[in-house]
């Protein structure tokens, strides 16, 4: 009885410790209570080896429960590791070595290789590769030059350079995903309020039964006073909600682990059950569909000196900053610069003289033959942009410009359409612009020549007809559809907006993270399911057997603890990707 004894109060104080802590600071009797309960009455009774084995399994069981849910926890907590501790002030020509939260805007930071890089800036001198696997999840190394913007938490790999603190510590980018981790990590899905709420009630369920368990067949003459107390102290282990309680957390933990090793960050487990509900998906088209960056596709040019012509047109478009100049420039880079007087003219082009001919590039009022005209229609209805090329008024050369989709989109949108998850595409493009790169990717529907407002409305009007509605684009001109949106998801390596507007950032800009983010949330539900039907079974099936005195409180303790570490062995395969 001694040794027992001692088994007894050092396997159970912590838990009872806990479960008396819990019960004062929320003033309802929970999971531990019942089974120091249990363990005492088994005491009671004189079944000393089996009140120490209740208490030793319960206590292992616990153990086993804490170990799974550092696990599933250990890719959100390795993140609040991202914020560095120290940064190399730059002050009168002197190396000072201070707090990174002491950084203010405007200071003049070194960062040395090997070192994490202290606040978000802009770098003012030096070029250097950086690691931003812990932002974006891309372990390829990104190479940066003056003049390009550097992330708090990254790593300098090789070369040291000076840069220019352009955000308060507590506003930068790794901030903010830390704020949001720990916000995702106490953001409980409506199933987990629920059955927190369950817990408490039916805890004084499973003592109402246990003390009717003990007293009716007592007075009915059905067990003796032995057996009745007993079968009563096994109600009590054997109807405690331990698998149902741990039936739904670790399985969000672990989505949410799993989700932010792919680059994906959630926002709370409570849009992971959302997710799992989505039917439609929409998005925008540039920086979503296509990278947001015009490329020169086909060249059409009417003269006798085509090499001549290429390098008006470049020297012409050098002296611009429009997107398809510059994608016009990148594509005639290797042609011959002449010194053209030019100038630019809003809303039109270019325009500019060499050997007395007016040249003009861009959307001018100028000369078409049938010819031109015919192959104008052509590339607009292939879903291409157009640029003009004229002298002296004279349509000669036309320049037609795509906006590259981004890799795997088809692949993508083809996978949704797999799971029944119907697209569309929402753009302020024209209609044969969006018609064909809708065609090209496989999207299902198009709505073309759209403003924000727009957006907004059919969003609205999908919701109203009982869609779940998920929208992806670029957490900046589509922040109001990315609000109203039942999943609002933003592409853009967590930029300030894309982290305030969206529910869901990708982090990398992968547009694949969509359907492998809707199944992760889709087999956390399948696995909560699983897991609440199988420990609501296993409670049900021990509570007959005792009543037929078939359960032995070990066994029962087994079964019922058992049941607990199995729920949560079966979250934890969500860790898988």
């Amino acid at each position: 009885m001694i040794l027992f004894g001692l088994a007894f109060l050092i396997g159970g104080f912590y838990k009872a410790k806990e479960g008396i802590e819990e019960t004062i600071k929320e003033k309802a009797l929970n999971v531990e209570i019942l089974m120091i309960l249990a363990a005492i009455g088994a005491f009671v009774l004189r079944n000393y080896a089996e009140g120490a084995i209740l208490i030793f399994i319960f206590a292992l069981s616990g153990l086993l429960e804490h170990y799974a849910n550092q696990k599933s926890e250990k890719a959100l907590t390795n993140l609040l590791q991202l914020a560095p501790d120290r940064a190399i002030l730059l002050k009168d020509g002197k190396e000072i070595e201070v707090e990174a939260k002491e950084l203010q805007i405007g200071d003049t930071v070194i960062v040395k290789v090997g070192s994490q890089i202290p606040a978000d800036g802009i770098i003012k001198s030096g070029t250097t590769t950086i690691n931003e696997s812990m932002i974006t999840g891309e372990f390829i190394p990104v190479d940066k030059t003056e003049g390009d913007a550097v992330y708090a938490g990254t790593i300098n790999e090789t070369s040291t350079f000076i840069m220019t603190v352009t955000k308060d510590v507590k506003e930068s980018t790794v901030q903010k995903i830390i704020d949001f981790v720990e916000h995702a990590h106490q953001n409980q899905t409506p199933t987990e309020t629920f059955i927190e709420r369950f817990e408490k009630v039916y805890v004084y369920f499973v003592i109402l039964l246990s003390i009717l368990t003990m007293t009716l067949p007592v007075l009915l003459d059905l067990w003796s006073t032995h057996e009745a107390i007993y079968r009563g102290i096994v109600v009590l282990v054997v109807g405690s909600p331990c698998a149902v309680v741990a039936s739904v957390s670790p399985a969000v933990l672990s989505a949410l682990s799993n989700a932010s090793r792919m680059g994906v960050l959630i926002k709370g487990g409570r849009h992971l059950e959302v997710l799992a509900k989505i039917d439609t998906v929409i998005l925008d088209k540039t920086g979503t569909i296509t990278k947001g960056i015009p490329q020169v596709s086909n060249v059409y040019l009417d003269t006798d000196d085509p090499s001549l012509l290429e390098s008006i047109i470049y020297s012409l478009e050098k002296q611009s900053n429009h997107p398809l100049a510059k994608a016009i420039v990148q594509h005639f880079a290797d042609r011959k610069e002449l010194s053209i007087p030019s100038k630019e003219i809003p809303g039109k082009g270019m325009e500019g003289y060499y050997n007395g001919s007016k040249y003009q590039i861009g959307k001018f009022d100028v000369s078409i033959s049938k010819i031109m005209q015919a192959l104008i229609e052509h590339e607009h209805q292939e879903g291409y942009t157009t640029v003009y090329v004229a002298r002296d008024g004279e349509l000669i050369g036309l320049i037609s410009l795509v906006d590259e989709i981004r890799p795997g989109v088809r692949a993508t949108i083809k996978r949704l359409n797999e799971i029944s998850i119907t697209t569309v595409m929402l753009t302020g493009d024209n209609h044969h612009a969006a018609t064909k790169i809708a065609e090209r990717v496989g999207i299902q529907k198009v709505f073309s020549e759209l403003l924000p407002e727009d957006k907004h409305r059919h969003i609205q009007r999908l919701k109203e007809e009982g869609h779940r509605v998920m929208m992806v684009g670029d957490g900046i001109n589509d922040a109001p559809a990315l609000a109203i949106a039942d999943i609002g998801v933003a592409m853009g390596s967590g930029t300030d907006v894309s982290l305030e507007t969206s529910d869901v950032v990708f982090m990398n800009d992968h547009i694949h993270n969509i359907d492998k983010t809707i199944r992760l949330a889709r087999r956390m539900r399948r696995i909560a399911i699983q897991n609440i039907s199988f420990s609501v079974c296993v409670i049900i099936a021990l509570l007959i057997s005792n009543v037929f005195g078939l359960v032995k409180l070990p066994f029962g303790v087994v079964a019922h603890e058992g049941s607990t570490i199995l729920v949560i062995l079966n979250s934890l395969r969500l860790l898988r990707k």
